[in-house]
């Protein structure tokens, strides 16, 4: 049962990272070997990187709209 557990868990974080790869702008996220890498190959370890891409991105999509404001 442990097995289906973790399966399902990778198979919805591989989903999760394919919608912030077709999504988000290069460069926020680190690729799989690198996830590996520097944080660890543990699903909790790309479920840390998924959501770092997503404030990174979150805050850069912040930082041009608050550039693009006409200032008064």
């Amino acid at each position: 049962m442990e097995e289906n557990y973790v399966y399902e868990e990778r198979t919805g974080l591989q989903l999760v990272r394919m919608a912030i790869e077709m999504t988000c702008p290069a460069g926020v996220l680190p690729s799989e070997e690198a996830v590996n890498a520097l944080y660890g190959p543990l699903p909790v370890h790309e479920g840390e990187a998924l959501a770092k891409a997503i404030i990174e991105t979150v805050e850069r999509l912040s930082r041009c709209q608050n550039d693009a404001t006409p200032r008064r």
